[in-house]
């Protein structure tokens, strides 16, 4: 391919052969922005990978709890009941 570069108005692009024209500045803002962005989501993911530890540890707890009652066998098993 072969490009022309032409500097316009404080404005660099490259216009390929075809007729296509690319803007520098604009191109570079876009990366930066997307680069931004896919950190943001991987920051967001590491959070709410954090919060579904934390809730999955909150649910092994209590599961050990209730598990801890019901291998009692005198907890629970007994009802008092008068007529």
């Amino acid at each position: 391919m072969c490009y022309t570069i032409e500097a316009k108005e404080m404005q660099s692009t490259i216009r390929r052969k075809d007729g296509v024209v690319m803007n520098i500045p604009e191109l570079s803002t876009a990366l930066s922005s997307s680069r931004l962005l896919n950190q943001v989501g991987t920051a967001m993911l590491s959070k709410s990978l954090d919060d579904a530890e934390s809730a999955g540890a909150g649910m092994i707890q209590m599961m050990d709890r209730s598990m801890e009652l019901s291998v009692n066998p005198s907890v629970g098993s007994n009802i008092d009941v008068l007529i």
